[in-house]
């Protein structure tokens, strides 16, 4: 397979030497703040040409001499952190020629400061299971992948698909198909057909045939014509020909999905013939529906209809926002997969019965993730129906089977089995319920019943084997671990992960299982660490992580009462990560970290900001307040409509614990959130305005009632104010009434006792929490005399994720940090 990827990725043309002399260049089209803070990290070497840099009088705008001394000093410590890679995905793949023999890719990205991207290369292992431990061999080198959008192994591993989307709205799609030796065929989809294939992990789908010959996948449905004009005006018959003599029109304003799908077409369903390169759209499926996750259905009678299985979501007036959020009611369907050979005047032959889609889960609100078994007797997906009912963008999920059947009539009374149901409260050490946003395409052990999956267990992710027959759960993951755990790939019988915390980088497990337990019955897994090339880091970030230490609190909440549910009771949990080496006199000071949602979760793993932060010398105390997934869903729904006062006020009960324990100093703390995490900043200085000495907020919810009219999830305006009845209130027309209530649940009603100077961080593309609202607060602020500090990225959306923006948010944050706390 190694071979295999030399011939197919497009090695960049420069070599080892050039490419080291690039990085000690500045160019001269990165921002001047960032060509500012990376100079001062060059080598001896360049120092030479530094002499026509400006005169040390002369300081990039808002800097004086000692700050800029800090941005130099925190920039080489940054530096430190940003090239540590992580793995985007894995397969393993069996070899056809031994069975104690496999080949493993990882897809792996790094951030490149200076082209302001991901770098994206693939290594390879061939692992050995010969022993009584797998051995893994790897290659010497990581191939670089340039263009490749996505790669899919074939079920045999025979064939890859390689999917190369284009740069434009213009240009074709391609696809490569290759073997083992060299490249098979390659086909060209121009934007007549369809746009880009969607490979964004949640409408994408992308899934070969049990023969081979075909592969179904999600693409942006072609552009529609758009009225034309020349010199003397309209111009009869829309056209997307180019002319010189004629202008494109703009035709319609067409919804989108909101932040990170804005311009993306509606998703589709089509199918190509990796032999001759026809592509075919699939047929019966309502325009209303807007669909992903596509998968083959198992055929059970030689020569009978095959079909596709997809997730639909529909609309009605308006796209809302669907990124990170699961509240949008969705479906499972089937539809007849196109005759390979039929033509498309044949197709519109069969009566609109025969080729209609068919919606297999009537009875839920919400399936998506369909994964058949092995077997092909039964169909298992995923829920989110706990959120869609209640109005909530994220809840616990749960777990469903359908029995698999020839005859598609029968699925109009389908039965829907319960796997995992909804779980309010968990006694404690029990399982909390599940929280599962992404599963493998293949999760299944070799008993054709038991999954793999990955879910969220209080502050940490752990894995679970599930026997979706009789509904039992494991947890695999050694449970007295405070690491989190992600799930890779699945070897037979093994399974592939990653294991970090926040204090130890990401480092390769391999599990094996080994027995099942006489006591209990129970299968018992061993978890090797894998010597990988992957996961490295400089010797210096190495010693400043072997410096500190981490530990999961549990906190008391605070004025608890009967008027709550038991879940809502239940104390919640911190994160805090602290030095080893105790200071008798003094305590670092205290970073409060803040996630967003609410309905999310700060996990025990690995986070290059938050380690850079650490090693400044600060304390951290990351909260997941109730609200949080993870913790069952009576203490999730336990926050609408509380929003800016519970959540504020388990904050300050978890400030107060550490400074109980004598592990924090009253004067020394500052605060850092973003999105909902940034509405709790903003509260917690109004509200509690002597408590910070300093806050940073990345694009922060500030005002409720500017947000609303702005916003791709104005729904989550009314549920997080009203509560579940929120759901139902919600309309594009806020009353008087509405907007009232959201001004008085925002941060910006208590913006009069606001002292605590405040750094922004803003992306102006941010279609989630629009800039305005943070704008607005900001510039309040200085009105009345607080200083506030604003850094906009411009071409940057909700996440502020591209490497020089993230650099540069990361790096002011520490210098504001020190600038106050220090």
């Amino acid at each position: 397979m190694a071979s295999l990827f030399l011939k197919m990725v497009s090695i960049p043309p420069r070599t080892t030497i050039s490419s080291t002399r690039t990085r000690t260049r500045v160019p001269s089209v990165l921002p001047f703040k960032l060509q500012h803070f990376l100079s001062h990290s060059l080598p001896a070497a360049s120092t030479a040409r530094s002499m026509a840099t400006p005169k040390a009088a002369e300081f990039p705008s808002g800097l004086d001499e000692s700050t800029e001394q800090d941005y130099a000093s925190q920039s080489n410590l940054l530096r430190e952190f940003v090239p540590i890679p992580s793995i985007d995905t894995a397969c393993l793949l069996k070899s056809p020629s031994s069975d104690s023999e496999s080949q493993a890719m990882f897809a792996v990205s790094q951030p490149n400061l200076v082209a302001n991207r991901k770098r994206k290369f693939i290594l390879s292992s061939t692992i050995l299971n010969t022993g009584t431990s797998p051995t893994f061999h790897w290659a010497p080198f990581p191939v670089e992948m340039s263009g490749v959008s996505a790669m899919i192994p074939s079920p045999s591993a025979s064939k890859l698909l390689i999917i190369r989307n284009p740069e434009n709205n213009e240009s074709a799609t391609r696809f490569e198909v290759w073997n083992s030796s060299q490249l098979q065929r390659e086909f060209q989809v121009p934007q007549s057909v369809h746009g880009s294939v969607y490979t964004d992990a949640w409408f994408e789908g992308i899934s070969w045939n049990s023969d081979e010959t075909r592969v179904a996948y999600v693409a942006e449905e072609p552009a529609p014509a758009k009225p034309s004009f020349n010199d003397q005006g309209y111009k009869k018959g829309a056209s997307n020909d180019k002319d010189c003599g004629t202008w494109k029109g703009q035709g319609e304003w067409e919804e989108d999905w909101g932040e990170t799908y804005a311009g993306k077409r509606q998703p589709a369903l089509f199918v190509i013939d990796i032999t001759s390169g026809d592509v075919q759209a699939v047929k019966g499926i309502d325009k209303s529906l807007s669909v992903g996750q596509v998968v083959w259905a198992p055929s059970t009678k030689e020569g009978s209809e095959k079909y596709l299985v997809f997730v639909g979501w529909s609309f009605e007036t308006r796209k809302l926002g669907i990124k990170y959020c699961y509240n949008r009611p969705c479906a499972l369907y089937a539809v007849k997969a196109p005759h390979p050979h039929s033509k498309a005047n044949e197709a519109e032959i069969q009566s609109t019965e025969d080729i209609q889609a068919l919606k297999l889960t009537e009875t839920i609100s919400s399936a998506f993730f369909p994964r058949f078994s092995p077997d092909g007797k039964f169909l298992v997906f995923l829920s989110a129906r706990s959120s869609v009912d209640s109005g909530a963008h994220s809840a616990t999920n749960s777990l469903h089977r359908l029995d698999w059947h020839t005859d598609m009539k029968q699925y109009k009374s389908a039965k829907v089995y319960d796997v995992i149901p909804v779980v309010m409260s968990a006694d404690d050490g029990c399982f909390p319920g599940l929280y599962c946003f992404s599963m493998l395409r293949d999760p299944w052990l070799s008993d054709g019943y038991t999954m793999i999956i990955q879910s969220i267990w209080h502050s940490n992710q752990v894995l679970i084997s599930v026997n979706v027959l009789s509904g039992e759960i494991l947890r695999i993951t050694p449970a007295d671990s405070n690491f989190s755990w992600s799930l890779l790939s699945l070897d037979g019988e093994n399974i592939l992960a990653v294991s970090s915390s926040p204090v130890d980088i990401p480092q390769l497990k391999y599990g094996t299982l080994v027995e099942k337990e006489k006591e209990t019955g129970n299968s018992e897994w061993s978890w090797l660490d894998v010597s990988n090339p992957i996961f490295k880091c400089s010797d210096k970030v190495t010693s400043l992580l072997s410096s500190l230490e981490f530990s999961i609190m549990k906190i008391p909440v605070k004025d608890g009462s009967e008027s709550l549910t038991k879940g809502a009771n239940k104390p919640f949990e911190a994160i805090f990560v602290t030095s080893k080496s105790k200071k008798s006199d003094t305590c670092d000071p205290l970073i409060v970290i803040l996630h967003g949602g609410p309905h999310s979760v700060s996990l025990s793993g690995f986070s290059k900001s938050s380690a850079f932060l650490s090693s400044l010398g600060y304390s951290l105390l990351i909260v997941n307040y109730r609200g949080s997934i993870g913790f069952g869903e009576e203490a999730l729904q336990s926050l609408p409509g509380k929003a800016g006062s519970q959540d504020v006020n388990d904050v300050l009960t978890a400030v107060d614990h550490v400074i109980s324990l004598g592990l924090a100093s009253p004067s020394k703390i500052a605060v850092l959130g973003g999105s909902h995490g940034g509405f709790l900043t903003t509260h917690l200085i109004g509200q509690a305005p002597d408590k910070f000495i300093a806050a940073a907020s990345r694009n922060p919810v500030c005002n409720l009632a500017l947000m609303v009219g702005t916003t791709d999830i104005p729904d989550w305006c009314y549920v997080e104010a009203y509560g579940t009845s929120g759901k139902d209130r919600f309309t594009e027309a806020p009353s008087a009434e509405d907007l009232a209530l959201f001004y008085s649940k925002s941060p910006i009603s208590h913006l009069s006792k606001v002292k605590t100077p405040t750094l922004f961080l803003l992306g102006a593309q941010d279609l989630r929490v629009p800039i305005s609202t943070g704008l607005q607060y900001a510039r309040a602020l200085r009105e009345k005399g607080v200083e506030a500090k604003v850094i906009l990225f411009p071409n940057d959306v909700h996440g502020i994720e591209r490497p020089q923006s993230d650099f540069e948010s990361f790096l002011n944050i520490g210098v504001w940090f020190n600038k106050y706390c220090k």
